[in-house]
């Protein structure tokens, strides 16, 4: 699940919190390792746009952070090239 789905499903459940993951990919949908999670307060008259937003939010301020990290880790031959390296 994921996008509107998740934020409908969030309201509709009255969940107090939402979030975000961020994760490796693999072949199977959502199951790859965690990286990073963070979470949000939902609050009771939270509409979908709102937490669309808030979830935003938390996606803009974190994914440049984590995919630095991640890059900041690999071989230098992965991100210059063999004949850099």
């Amino acid at each position: 699940m994921y996008g509107y789905v998740v934020h409908k499903a969030v309201i509709g459940n009255h969940d107090t919190e939402s979030g975000i993951t961020i994760h490796y990919v693999n072949k199977l949908y959502d199951k790859g390792d965690i990286i990073f999670q963070t979470r949000c307060k939902v609050d009771p008259k939270e509409t979908f746009d709102s937490l669309a937003t808030k979830v935003h939010a938390l996606e803009y301020l974190h994914y440049p952070k984590v995919i630095e990290d991640l890059v900041v880790k690999l071989p230098d031959f992965l991100i210059k090239g063999p004949e850099e390296a």
